[in-house]
């Protein structure tokens, strides 16, 4: 396994809207991104991804890009962006952007002229098809709920798009369009950044002909992952973007890669033949779902989440490398999911981020995680500002669902749980404005802030910075192999890192409860020391067996 910077860094997602206004009119921008740079080189990043600061309408909170060469203007100016990236380049740290190839915004150059007229040059940047027994094309459902099919008054024809009806698909198999997003990838690397996230890029590549997705339950619209996610042929567009685009520049790239099997693991990340250097894979994540999918959701099995762990962390042994995440401006907050936020709130945020920032992989750690930040409970449907929320709600009314009930499962699944503003204070709004901010602060500022954080020696915030050091300073905890142990505990979660002669081992409790815990005897006899554990140490934790504390993590650091 080569030794690289990209896997020996730790990284930092930035969604700009939500994280520090610098000029008052409550929406997050680039200077207030510049304004906390010594905060984050303090916590001990080295990557900062920042979430789509592009031109853009906003429709979905700018993953619909109108220009993919120029700055929002809440957000800021291109001028504004060479400070921000000379500010993260002076402080030893690097940047990557969100790349957003499957689709632009309908107010993006490209598709104004599609739309135009049926015979203009660049109609075939988009995929436009007639439509079939009075209806859509076909009854593929949009990832935001309803038709993936948008009509256009002004063609006679439907447009896809995956997303939001105002985020329509490229077409990939146009080879210019696939030249027009080469030249704008070089041209953000010309000018410095450091990589990209790629996003939803496994449906880049849509199944031939646009089939009808089997209905069986007579259903409005389907789920059409199988004709878009992962389909044949899309690993010819990710290795020509690798070979034109990315190859020549030492940088990091890492794919929103949703379904990408392990099996293809070397096609993906391969250090040899990978398109990318990571990629996001969503199986732990997903733990919560109910029978319903996503906005269903119910109790998660400690036996699946150990299965899928070691399935990453063992299957990409030798071939590629993790990325490591519990949160990000997708995914509802971690200690809300995963943890006890009303009872245990300290100990289990710390518990999770021993839990992923230790395991083999690159951690993301997003904005407010490290001061264990929580779901907020909106109570009116106003309140919330995700367009996907706003679709699900209204389809789920159409098909005669309790009202309630929806309200109830937007409130856990909701992607505004992690997009509420930063909370770096106790002054109003968290210090993030001091106008009116974009969307509500999380109510709890009050409690959970950065300022209070960094007083208290026991704090999230300064176990994180505690984590983190651990990890730089072991380089078993960034090489080594992962070993998972106990296995059938029911609430017990421990593995191994192991590198040069070097052992840590991680255990950590899940629960509320207090189990026993006795050391597996293959690391019996061994000298052994606590590296770091967020409770309070005491003599017993280097004993051979002992009761665990509620939401408890426990190093171990062993020499043999």
């Amino acid at each position: 396994m080569r030794k690289v910077w990209w896997k020996e860094a730790v990284a930092y997602q930035i969604y700009p809207r939500s994280f520090m206004d610098s000029n008052g009119d409550g929406v997050g921008d680039i200077p207030g991104i510049i304004s906390k740079l010594d905060y984050l080189q303090e916590l001990g990043i080295d990557v900062i991804w920042i979430c789509p600061i592009y031109k853009s309408p906003n429709d979905d909170n700018g993953y619909d890009i109108s220009d993919y060469q120029d700055i929002m203007d809440e957000f800021g100016t291109m001028e504004d962006f060479d400070r921000l990236l000379s500010g993260i380049h002076e402080r030893g740290m690097k940047v990557i952007m969100d790349l957003v190839l499957n689709h632009t915004s309908d107010e993006h150059p490209w598709f104004i002229e599609s739309r135009s007229s049926r015979d203009n040059p660049k109609r075939d940047y988009y995929i436009w098809r007639d439509g079939k027994d009075g209806g859509e094309p076909n009854n593929w459902e949009s990832m935001f709920n309803g038709s993936a099919w948008e009509y256009d008054e002004t063609t006679g024809q439907y447009f896809l798009h995956l997303y939001s009806r105002r985020q329509p698909d490229l077409n990939m198999e146009n080879p210019q369009v696939r030249q027009e997003l080469i030249d704008m990838i070089r041209w953000w690397l010309d000018k410095g950044i450091d990589g990209f996230r790629v996003d939803a890029i496994t449906h880049i590549k849509k199944l031939p002909g646009l089939p009808d997705m089997p209905n069986p339950h007579k259903l409005r619209y389907v789920d059409a992952m199988a004709g878009h996610r992962n389909v044949e042929g899309i690993h010819d567009f990710l290795q020509l973007f690798k070979r034109e685009a990315f190859a020549d520049y030492d940088i990091m790239t890492v794919g929103e890669a949703s379904g990408a099997p392990i099996s293809e693991a070397d096609r993906w990340i391969g250090e040899e033949n990978g398109a990318f250097n990571m990629i996001f894979q969503f199986e732990h994540v997903n733990l919560d779902f109910g029978p319903e999918g996503r906005w269903d959701f119910g109790p998660w099995e400690m036996a699946r989440l150990k299965g899928i762990m070691k399935k990453w962390q063992t299957g990409l042994e030798g071939i590629g490398w993790n990325a490591l995440y519990l949160e990000n401006h997708d995914q509802p907050r971690s200690v809300s999911r995963f943890g006890d936020p009303d009872n245990y709130p300290k100990e289990s945020a710390k518990m999770l981020a021993t839990f992923f920032m230790l395991m083999q992989g690159t951690p993301f750690i997003y904005q407010g995680q490290e001061i264990g930040m929580t779901n907020v409970v909106f109570k009116e449907l106003t309140d919330y500002r995700d367009v996907e929320i706003y679709n699900f709600y209204r389809e789920r009314l159409m098909d005669g669902k309790d009202v309630e009930e929806t309200m109830r499962r937007i409130a856990y699944r909701a992607r505004d749980n992690a997009r509420t503003p930063m909370q770096w204070d106790d002054s109003l709004f968290g210090g993030f404005t001091t106008g009116v901010p974009w969307i509500n602060i999380n109510p709890n500022y009050h409690e959970i802030n950065v300022k209070r954080q960094l007083q208290e020696t026991d704090s999230v915030l300064n176990y994180y910075k505690a984590l983190i050091r651990l990890r730089k300073e072991n380089e078993a905890l960034i090489y080594g192999r992962y070993d998972g142990w106990l296995d059938e505990h029911p609430e017990i979660f421990a593995y191994s890192r192991t590198f040069e002669g070097q052992t840590f081992l991680i255990v950590l409790n899940f629960y509320g409860n207090a189990p026993e815990f006795a050391v597996p005897p293959e690391f019996a006899g061994c000298e052994r020391q606590v590296a770091l554990s967020n409770y309070a140490h005491r003599p017993e934790r280097e004993q051979s067996s002992f009761a665990m504390r509620p939401y408890e993590a426990v190093v171990f650091r062993q020499d043999r």
